[in-house]
C-alpha cells in the first residue's frame, strides 16, 4: 500500500475517530501492527488554531511516519489554510473529512453533507491539493442516503483533483452506524478508479478483514470502533492475512500492561485532569468482557485522580488473575 511517496508497512489503517485517535492511541496502534493511523479531525476554522485542543492535535512528537492529519470544513480557502497549517506542524499526509455523519458537522455543510454538492467537492479538493506539497487523501461515505448514493461520482472527482487515496465507509450518511456496510458499493468504486481505495466499516475480526479485501478488491482496510480497547487487533489481522492462522488472544497480564502503558501516555499528553477524564472511556473498552467489568467501570467513572484510577486497575486485574488461577485449578480437578 502506497500513498504518494509513503510506502506503508501493510494495508491496515486506523480510522480517524473524534476523541479517540489522539497521538497516544495512534502510536499504540502503530506499535501493535497498524500501517498508518489517521488523526481525529481538526477544524479548518483558523480561529481555533490558538486553542489548547488544536495545539494538542497538531502535536506529533515521536510518532512513526507517515503522519496523517484529517481536516474538516466546508470552505475551500479555509481548508487549504488548515492543510498548510498542519503540514507546517509535521503532517505528512492531509486527509479531508467528507464522511462524518454527526449532526453538528453536517449542519454546517461539512463532513458527509458535502457529498450533496459535487461541484463544491471538486473545488475543495482542488484547493487543498494545490495548497500543499504532500499527498492529500479523502474519506467519504457511499452517499447522503440510500436514494442518493454517489460515491463513484465523488471518487472520480477525487481522482481528477489529484487525491492520492480514497477511504470509503460503507454506509450512507443517513445510515450513520446502523445496518450492514455496503461492500458492493466499495467494490464498484474500486473498479471505477485507479487510485488506491480503502474499505471501512464493520471490520471486527481477521476473517472479516480478509473477506472485505477479497469482496471489494480494496487496497487496504480501515478499522475504527473495533480497535477501541483492542489495539492488538492489527497484529492479529496482519498475522492472519500472512499465514491464515490465528495468534493467541492477549493474556490478562498483557491487557493490563498495554492498558497501563496507554494510561501513562494519556496522563502525560493531556495533563492530570483531562488525562484522567479521557482515560475513563479507554479503561471501559479494555476491560469490557472481563469478569465483574460492569461494576468496575461504574466505580472507575467516579474516581477523580490518575493515582486512584491506577490503584483500582491494579486491584481489578489482580482479581482477574486469581479467577484465572481458580478456573485452572477447577479444570485440573475435573481432569
Amino acid at each position: 500500500m502506497q500513498i504518494g511517496q509513503y510506502k506503508l508497512k501493510n494495508n491496515l489503517i486506523v480510522a480517524p475517530m473524534a476523541g479517540v485517535t489522539d497521538r497516544p492511541f495512534r502510536m499504540l496502534c502503530k506499535s501493535m501492527g497498524a500501517g498508518m493511523a489517521v488523526s481525529e479531525m481538526v477544524a479548518s476554522n483558523s480561529l481555533l488554531y490558538g486553542s489548547e485542543k488544536t495545539k494538542r492535535r497538531a502535536n506529533h512528537e515521536g510518532e512513526v511516519d507517515p503522519i496523517s492529519v484529517q481536516i474538516v470544513g466546508a470552505d475551500p480557502d479555509m481548508l487549504a489554510q488548515a492543510a498548510k497549517y498542519n503540514v507546517d506542524n509535521g503532517a505528512q499526509i492531509i486527509d479531508i473529512n467528507m464522511g462524518c455523519p454527526a449532526k453538528k458537522i453536517c449542519n454546517v455543510q461539512a463532513g458527509s453533507a458535502l457529498m450533496q454538492n459535487e461541484s463544491l467537492v471538486a473545488t475543495i479538493l482542488e484547493s487543498v491539493v494545490k495548497s500543499v506539497n504532500v499527498p492529500v487523501t479523502l474519506k467519504i461515505r457511499t452517499g447522503w442516503n440510500k436514494d442518493n448514493r454517489n460515491a463513484l461520482n465523488i471518487a472520480r472527482i477525487a481522482e481528477a483533483s489529484g487525491i492520492q487515496a480514497l477511504a470509503i465507509h460503507g454506509r450512507t450518511r443517513a445510515c450513520a452506524y446502523m445496518g450492514d456496510a455496503e461492500y458492493d458499493t466499495i467494490a464498484a468504486v474500486k473498479a471505477g478508479v485507479a487510485i488506491p481505495v480503502i474499505a471501512n466499516g464493520d471490520i471486527t475480526t481477521p476473517e472479516k478483514a480478509r473477506f472485505v479485501l477479497e469482496k471489494t478488491g480494496a487496497d487496504a482496510v480501515m478499522i475504527g470502533r473495533a480497535a477501541q480497547g483492542r489495539p492488538w487487533l492489527f497484529r492479529e489481522i496482519e498475522h492472519y492475512l500472512q499465514t491464515g492462522a490465528h495468534l493467541a488472544p492477549p493474556s490478562v497480564t498483557e491487557i493490563q500492561r498495554v492498558l497501563i502503558q496507554h494510561l501513562y501516555e494519556l496522563y502525560e499528553f493531556y495533563g492530570e485532569v483531562t488525562g484522567t477524564r479521557v482515560a475513563r472511556k479507554h479503561i471501559s473498552w479494555y476491560t469490557k468482557g472481563l469478569a465483574g467489568s460492569a461494576k468496575f467501570r461504574h466505580h472507575m467513572n467516579e474516581l477523580p485522580t490518575s493515582a486512584e484510577q491506577l490503584a483500582a486497575i491494579q486491584a481489578f486485574f489482580e482479581e482477574q488473575l486469581q479467577l484465572g488461577e481458580q478456573l485452572k485449578y477447577v479444570e485440573e480437578l475435573a481432569a
